[in-house]
């Protein structure tokens, strides 16, 4: 095993790197501390030092000793995971010295290693965005509340955010804007009940400040979804305290989460005093450029106390949701109840209990907490929650999420060999699509999954066409879940079909930010956070989000098999959308082909042509192919359906011969602006913008990704460029097979050349600022596509990374990108592995990069659990029944649970 130890001394670093097991001989580094450049600067010199070397594992010499973990060291008067930032630096498991000589070098670097790969940590205390980027990341819940994984002693503030989301608990709010009335909907940030504190001899409660906490350690634990705190405290007046916090979201009784409180006084023996409140005096404040609006939803109608259980309840103040929170505090392990005293005021509700603490003795107390609201519990909330609030919880609900995510990581767990990043962060994506969506496979919750999950206010908790690409995950997974986000929408079809008449179309038109209802809740202005002025907004042009939803519907049914889904639901969609589209499509008698006008692509740079007074695009590319595909899929489908059921769905769509003779003609006739080296115009006359230099914005911004708002801080505009925040032209290529989109191309009438997608990706690239995360998504999918194998690892990894790192500089801190969590999962499976579903059939092509040696994961196909195992070189594949698939090019037979092995 190939090594590199390193000592800490008091003004430089020590490298001894070994080519075997940590013996000699050894090459010495020596790296000193420059006390002007930051930690972090400190470190990249370590990577630098070790350029061209390759190493297994790390050692760290004569760490700091505590508890919650063993490679900590000083640096220049502060304290760094050495071992946690190595890992991340040089993707190695990094031990300590002393889990060498206790347990051997090989088992310490295995013990290590599993454990990174398995648990999402983070040491030190941030303030800012940073703090809150952290909070979003380490988020717990399951599907039907999220609780940001804030300290539970921080109140609200600039450096914390303790909030509280329940799937589809929206309000709308109106405030007056520079003589403007703006009416935002937004998912409510819910009364603050994690809060739990302590005081020493009835002083006031501790809060969070750095200059009373030595060290902070937190820790989640993705295998069984628990969250703990580390804390060593030194108050002002000489107390020293240890605290340990861990929390769970009860994952099967959704309505619940529970925290333990482990205090132990380390040098006091005295009286201390554990604060429990449920407080109600909230607004959402997660999101810094909505400050100007009324952010205060909610209004408290009773509290009540009895034993050691409160409640408050409330209701919404527009959309009148009723709710209620109630807590219970006990000593764990104790029969006897906690004395607790009990106040409130009109905003919220607190509990104080006081026990006799000795010196060095740990008391441990438990805060279990129950939410109900008035969409998904019906009849007394107050009854329901108190019921949920039995005595001492934290262990059984402990016990109970704990064999929920076992048996769940069996079905969904991606083993990734050989990269320890990828393998964790892998997992960190699994975790948060797993409590953004859990609960929904109840189907008793009315509401979809929001493009931020659960986790933060971004976006106002709206849901987009983010949809689209965390559905596969589900459909493999998890069928109840996928169906129950597609009822979201079914449910609100009528919405997008008096949303389609109210723009004087036919159809069902659905919105670009959907909440509580299904209607457009997008911005006719937003804040440009460069020139703080307020620009229109036209994001509500994005029509193409109701082919998403088409998508998510084919896509359901094409992986489950699930035909009564379609039969009652799905084609009813369907034949909606496709009515609208009918209706957006006008022909040219003179060109003799039909354009949609006054629509926006993905790509969000783009609102209008520039000098018109006309708002949207004609024939965007990613569009009109995609509507064309969605007609053909319909005129492929619709013969297959038993005429009775057919004929029921067309009447409840008003879907008549005649649209189905438009159709037809339409998905033969749709323009497109192709160039005669194959370049497929983003827009109808994007070929005659200008170019942008965008070296030399870089020269003069450095981070280019949101050129839009540097455009305008000049007095200019991106809608006269060519510039693209994300994919967008070629953005089909990621959703349907290039073969598939090739042939839509080929039936509208087009001829495209040799060797045409290389270029088109280049040309692209050259144009794409990757202002959403998304962006790194559809280029990674394009250039595996292109056998650029080394690019599509850097757009991959890069997104990958997005969130860990918030390479959007304070993005993550108003929520996690769900999108693209989800999509990286479909890029390891379908993109690198190679398993792709297209029309009953099941194929194997596997793409993987040279980073990784095997992957391994489970998917599920028209009710058949699959088990793939796939090397360079090596296929191995294990089916529940026996089953036919295509494995690069060659038929395998499968029998029911035996593996066969394929080389390729």
């Amino acid at each position: 095993m190939r090594t590199v130890s390193l000592k800490v001394m008091h003004e430089s670093m020590e490298l001894s790197y070994s080519e075997k097991d940590n013996q000699p001989p050894f090459r010495k580094f020596m790296i000193a501390y420059d006390k002007k450049q930051k930690i972090g600067e400190n470190l990249e010199k370590i990577k630098i030092a070790l350029a061209g070397l390759s190493f297994d594992a790390g050692i760290i010499e004569d760490p700091l000793i505590y508890n919650f973990s063993d490679t900590i060291v000083g640096i220049n008067h502060q304290q760094i995971d050495m071992g946690l930032a190595l890992t991340n630096m040089l993707n190695i498991p990094v031990v300590s010295e002393q889990a060498v000589n206790t347990s051997g070098l090989a088992e310490a670097v295995s013990q290590k290693k599993k454990y990174n790969e398995w648990h999402l940590d983070y040491f030190g205390q941030y303030n800012g965005k940073r703090n809150y980027g952290q909070e979003a990341m380490l988020t717990i819940g399951n599907g039907y509340l999220g609780l940001r994984g804030a300290y539970v002693e921080a109140n609200a503030d600039s450096n914390n955010y303790p909030g509280m989301y329940v799937a589809g608990v929206y309000n709308q709010l109106t405030t007056n804007i520079n003589g403007r009335q703006v009416t935002n909907e937004d998912l409510v940030n819910l009364p603050n009940a994690q809060y739990l504190s302590f005081g020493v001899d009835h002083q006031n409660p501790f809060k969070i400040d750095k200059d009373d906490i030595q060290e902070i350690y937190r820790s989640l634990d993705l295998k069984n979804g628990q969250l703990s705190t580390s804390m060593l405290i030194q108050l002002s007046t000489g107390h020293l305290l240890e605290i340990k916090t861990t929390k769970v979201a009860d994952m099967v009784n959704w309505h619940r989460f529970s925290i333990k409180y482990d205090i132990t006084p380390v040098n006091f023996t005295g009286s201390l005093q554990v604060y429990s409140k449920i407080d109600a005096a909230v607004i959402n404040g997660n999101v810094e450029r909505y400050q100007d609006f009324d952010q205060h939803h909610i209004d408290v109608t009773s509290m009540s106390s009895q034993d050691n259980v409160v409640l408050l309840a409330g209701q919404t103040k527009q959309s009148k949701i009723q709710f209620c929170v109630g807590s219970t505090l006990s000593l764990s392990e104790s029969t006897d109840k906690l004395k607790i005293q009990t106040t409130n005021d009109k905003q919220q509700i607190l509990q104080v209990a006081s026990v006799q603490v000795t010196a060095g003795q740990s008391f441990s107390f438990e805060k279990t907490v129950a939410v109900h609201t008035s969409l998904e519990t019906k009849g007394d909330l107050a009854a329901a929650t108190t019921a949920d609030l039995p005595h001492q919880l934290f262990d059984a609900i402990s016990k109970d999420t704990t064999t929920y995510w076992t048996d769940t990581w069996k079905k969904i767990d991606i083993q990734i060999e050989n990269d320890i990043s990828s393998q964790k962060l892998t997992r960190v994506n699994l975790y948060h699509l797993m409590i953004s969506g859990a609960a929904k496979e109840s189907g008793k919750l009315d509401a979809s999954i929001g493009a931020r999950g659960l986790h933060g206010e971004a976006y106002r908790g709206h849901i987009f066409w983010d949809e689209m690409f965390f559905m596969p995950f589900y459909a493999l997974h998890y069928p109840k879940i996928a169906k129950s986000l597609l009822m979201y929408r079914y449910n609100r079809l009528d919405a997008a079909r008096d949303y389609a008449k109210s723009e004087s179309h036919e159809g069902a038109m659905y919105p670009w930010q959907s909440g509580l209802k299904g209607d457009e809740q997008s911005q006719f202005v937003h804040l440009n956070p460069v020139t703080h002025q307020w620009d229109p907004d036209n994001s509500r042009l994005q029509r193409h989000v109701s082919i998403a939803i088409a998508y998510n519907v084919l896509y359901y049914v094409n992986i489950t098999g699930d035909t009564t889904f379609m039969n009652q639901y799905g084609l009813e969609m369907l034949l909606s959308i496709a009515k609208f589209w009918i209706s957006m499509s006008h022909y040219d008698s003179k060109e003799k082909r039909y354009n949609i006008s006054g629509v926006m692509g993905p790509d969000e740079f783009h609102e209008n042509y520039p000098n018109s007074d006309k708002p949207g695009l004609t024939n965007n590319a990613y569009t009109n192919i995609m509507v064309a595909w969605l007609f053909d899929q319909i005129l492929e489908i619709a013969p297959k359906i038993d005429k009775k059921i057919l004929t029921t769905v067309e009447n409840k769509s008003k879907f008549s011969h005649e649209d189905l003779v438009k159709m037809t003609d339409i998905s033969s006739k749709l323009k497109l602006s192709i160039n005669s080296s194959g370049i497929i115009a983003q827009f109808e006359n994007y070929f005659k913008l200008p170019r942008l230099d965008f070296d030399a914005y870089r020269r003069k911004y450095g981070d280019i990704s949101r050129m839009d708002r540097l455009l305008k801080s000049e007095g200019k505009s991106p809608d006269a460029y060519q510039v693209a925040k994300q994919a967008d032209a070629l953005m089909a290529y990621h959703l349907i097979s290039p073969k598939s989109v090739e042939a839509v191309i080929q039936k509208l009438g087009y001829k495209l050349p040799n060797g045409y997608l290389t270029r088109n990706i280049q040309y692209y690239l050259d144009r794409t600022t990757h202002g959403s995360t998304l962006s790194r998504i559809v280029y990674a999918v394009l250039t595996a596509m292109d056998q650029n194998m080394d690019q599509s690892w850097k757009f991959f990894s890069t997104a990958l990374f997005s969130d860990y790192y918030d390479i959007q500089g304070g993005t993550t801190a108003e929520g996690i990108h769900l999108g693209v969590m989800g999509a990286t999962i479909l890029i390891e499976t379908r993109d690198y592995g190679g398993v792709h579903y297209e029309n009953n059939q099941l194929s194997v092509s596997p793409k993987l990069p040279d980073e990784w040696t095997t992957i391994h994961f489970k998917e599920a196909f028209r009710g058949n659990w699959f088990d793939f195992s796939i090397s360079h070189h090596l296929v191995t594949v294990k089916s529940e029944k026996p089953a036919i698939i295509t494995v690069c090019g060659k038929k395998v037979n499968l029998e029911a649970n035996k593996q066969e092995k394929t080389t390729y």
